[in-house]
């Protein structure tokens, strides 16, 4: 939402309304017996022709109040220095008149229309004031005078008014009024006014004035009704609105008369409706489209209406207008009035989808908003060149699946980087995949869907800019929902002689969490993973989850985990983990969440070594001519700043089959603060890289202990690293050979294990030693692709020989284990 709507006039949470009258109590009753009536003598020339105070409310065709006076004399009226004035309602003690300056002459047997206050209802504009105020006057009772000065009028009382020489003529409407000439008129409404059918000034505002539908009439004898002239559209169309970058070179200013046709409206969130131009230039960087904000109140208006806006030209950006929001802004048109002209007419044919194969230009991280649109070239200078625009996706495949806010994202290029289930996977800061674009609901909601669901046919809908995804496609119809197909996956048990080692991502599992979301998870380790032997888990949370009391023990939270895991058919798993000291982890304020082993005894043991503790380095040590850790499990490097505010990595020594394997579980710091690849600041600030560079120097340094120590040993890093297999952090952990990624051992299509704004990445990680030559590695598809997810990451599994650290040997070894296999099977 955008912060407090306009309230319309007639609303009942606004405060003091400035347009409705006020009820007759009976105190009120007994003050108007007692009024004195005035007793002025009849205006000869000027004088207040129709009085009408219901503009803009709710059931209003006019969209102002109005106050028209007339000249009965034989001479023109100069009106220069004259005012006409207002008292609301009953003339309350709080009461005070409010004034508008006139300027200009009312001539003999003319008309002179004083418009006033705006509301938000109403379709129909006055005809061209000769004076514009600002007074909002109540639809049902009031006082207005027609004054030979400015200064507001001081007289609460009908007798006191008469004795101002100043004021030349008063007419006092509706039943709550105190202030009028004899008795009020009778009542009106937001569709009625009084006027003065003959100009006959008896001082008797009830036999003078009619009640009736409101017909304001200028100097120039134009009415609302007259087909001549009709309303004429002003000096801007949209493509001056929106202009050749993504700012308006009119931001700020108002526009009169910008013509268009209505090709869509939302009565619900952001109301509004959006307009196109059916006469569109030659330009492709101008969009011809524009979105009208009409704030708290549901447009009037309807597709196919051809309309005049006026208003101001706004940009907004959501999320704030600070240097430190990288968003984008949406051009729109705000405080509107609109005229309609007619209904019914065609919509534009809307422009079907085509992105380049670029992204963003690059103005070496400052704003790009200022820099002329290359639509040819660039993906998000296309959308902008497109923004308010009536468009259209055909067959639009989903390469996000829907969210909890009802958003899916699909891509308008299925042939950018397809992966075999279906989405586009993220391979580079230089391929961000120009065809993804977020939809969400405008007048059509489409159904859930999962990555590589297709809607076949037609997606129509208008392109903004919105928060958390940049430019959306808001849908008015959408194409048939069909299904792509995909299951989640489930790998093979490891062999006799395999380790098989997981990461998992539980996001931020607690105690408190209910049982039905631990049987979930529980069942993807026992089936999906195929119960492996060694499972790192991310995002375990302390007992009482995101309350915060100090609480660091997670005891209850593993013993649930790993009681549903037996309940679910598995084995029953042991646990190493460290509590971490209360809040210096990072992740939900009091949830203390932590990295965590567990492990099947009965296929693995685990080397326990006491002294690890929150703050306590675990090191390297030489045991036998072989590394071993000072402490098992134990934290690497815990009082390193590269570690604050967050999750600490956790070493443990394992020993498979006779050989040890060290395994350390990951939990990088996050991308928060990074700014968005589809923002205004190109290429984007990626500022929470600098500590994950630290991190991984830190982990890497571990890695060099160990190698120092005994170049053959085992070892395996997996977790959630916070980044991409393409990033400066994984590189750091790899550079020289060392260790080997093993999401970039799979097919390019094939690496991701996370899906974020429409782009198949991976922020999960396994590494390995290099001298582990024998492995199979899978990521276990079973979340990150369907709109229901258990957790929002995928898990990965790699089933490994650890090696003996002879090479020689490892060949005979894993030979005689090829063997027994072959007699097993």
């Amino acid at each position: 939402m955008r912060g407090p709507a306009n309230i319309s006039p007639e609303d009942p949470l606004r405060p003091t309304p400035l347009r409705v009258g006020l009820a007759v109590t009976a105190a009120s009753a007994v003050s108007l017996a007692l009024v004195v009536p005035a007793t002025a003598a009849p205006s000869p020339d000027a004088l207040i022709a129709e009085v009408y105070g219901g503009g803009g409310n709710s059931g209003a065709t006019l969209t102002r109040d109005f106050v028209e006076l007339a000249n009965r004399g034989d001479s023109p009226v100069a009106l220069a220095g004259w005012s006409v004035q207002y008292l609301p309602g009953s003339a309350s003690a709080g009461s005070q008149w409010q004034a508008t300056p006139l300027t200009g002459a009312v001539e003999p047997g003319k008309r002179f229309l004083v418009a006033q206050a705006q509301g938000s209802g109403g379709t129909v504009q006055l005809p061209a004031p000769d004076v514009t105020g600002a007074i909002a006057m109540s639809a049902t009772g009031g006082t207005v005078a027609l004054v030979t000065g400015t200064e507001p009028l001081t007289c609460k009382t009908a007798a006191d008014c008469a004795a101002d020489t100043r004021v030349r003529d008063l007419v006092g409407y509706g039943s709550a009024t105190v202030v009028r000439e004899t008795t009020p008129t009778a009542n009106l409404s937001n569709t009625t006014s009084a006027a003065r059918p003959t100009l006959t000034d008896t001082d008797d505002n009830a036999a003078d004035f009619t009640i009736g539908a409101p017909t304001p009439v200028n100097s120039k004898g134009q009415g609302t009704g007259d087909p001549d002239p009709e309303p004429q559209p002003g000096d801007k169309r949209i493509r001056d609105v929106q202009g050749t970058t993504r700012l308006s070179p009119l931001t700020g200013a108002k526009v009169a008369g910008v013509p268009g046709v209505v090709t869509a409206t939302r009565a619900t969130g952001d109301r509004g409706f959006w307009i196109q131009d059916t006469a569109p230039d030659t330009d492709p960087r101008t969009s011809e489209g524009v979105f009208v904000y009409t704030a708290g109140l549901a447009p009037t208006v309807e597709p196919g209406d051809s309309v005049l806006v006026s208003g101001t030209v706004a940009e907004y950006r959501p999320g704030g207008d600070n240097a430190s929001n990288a968003n984008q802004t949406l051009t729109e048109i705000t405080g509107a009035t609109v005229t309609v002209l007619s209904k019914g007419n065609a919509l534009p044919a809307p422009v079907v989808l085509t992105p380049p194969d670029g992204f963003t230009p690059t103005a070496g991280g400052g704003s790009i908003e200022t820099l002329p649109l290359e639509p040819a070239k660039y993906g998000q200078d296309y959308y902008e060149s497109l923004e308010g625009m009536y468009v259209q996706v055909d067959d639009a495949r989903v390469v996000g699946p829907t969210n909890g806010f009802s958003e899916t994202w699909i891509t308008t290029r299925p042939d950018q980087n397809p992966t075999p289930r279906g989405g586009t996977v993220y391979l580079g800061y230089d391929q961000p995949n120009s065809g993804r674009i977020k939809v969400k609901a405008g007048s059509a909601t489409p159904k859930a869907s999962n990555v590589g669901d297709v809607w076949r046919g037609a997606t129509v809908g208008n392109v903004e800019y919105t928060n958390f995804g940049g430019y959306t496609l808001a849908t008015k119809s959408v194409g048939e929902h069909v299904s792509g197909g995909i299951q989640p996956e489930a790998t093979d048990a490891a062999r006799q002689y395999e380790l098989s080692v997981a990461t998992y991502n539980v996001e931020n599992l607690a105690a408190t969490n209910a049982q039905a979301k631990f049987d979930r998870l529980a069942a993807a380790v026992v089936n999906n993973l195929a119960s492996p032997d060694v499972v790192v888990l991310e995002e375990i949370q302390d007992n009482n989850g995101a309350t915060d009391d100090g609480t660091v023990a997670a005891d209850q939270t593993f013993a649930k985990f790993t009681e549903a895991i037996v309940a679910a058919g598995g084995p029953r798993y042991d646990w190493r983990q460290i509590d971490p000291q209360n809040k210096t982890d990072g992740g939900e304020p009091g949830g203390n969440i932590r990295v965590a082993f567990l492990f099947n005894p009965v296929r693995v043991s685990f080397v326990d070594r006491a002294g690890g503790d929150a703050t306590t380095p675990v090191s390297v040590v030489r045991e036998h001519g072989r590394a071993a850790l000072s402490v098992s499990p134990g934290r690497i490097d815990p009082t390193n700043p590269a570690w604050a505010n967050s999750r600490k990595p956790l070493a443990g020594e394992f020993k498979f089959r006779g050989r040890t394997v060290f395994v350390v579980g990951n939990h990088f710091n996050s991308k928060g603060g990074d700014q968005a690849l589809h923002g205004r600041y190109q290429e984007p600030n990626r500022s929470s890289e600098v500590q994950r560079l630290k991190q991984a120097a830190a982990l890497r340094a571990f890695v060099d202990q160990v190698k120092a120590v005994d170049r053959g040993a085992n070892v395996v890093l997996a977790g959630d690293i916070n980044d991409y297999q393409f990033s400066p952090t994984v590189q750091t952990l790899t550079a020289g050979g060392t260790v080997v990624d093993l999401i970039s051992t799979l097919p390019e299509a094939e690496r991701y294990s996370y899906v974020f704004d429409g782009n198949s990445q991976t922020l999960d990680h396994i590494l390995i030693s290099s001298n582990i030559t024998r492995y199979r590695y899978d990521v276990v598809h079973i979340n990150a692709e369907f709109t229901d997810q258990a957790s929002d990451h995928d898990p990965q599994v790699v089933k490994l020989r650890p090696s003996t650290g002879n090479p020689q040997v490892d060949r005979m070894v894993h030979l005689l284990e090829d063997l027994a296999e072959c007699v097993r099977g």
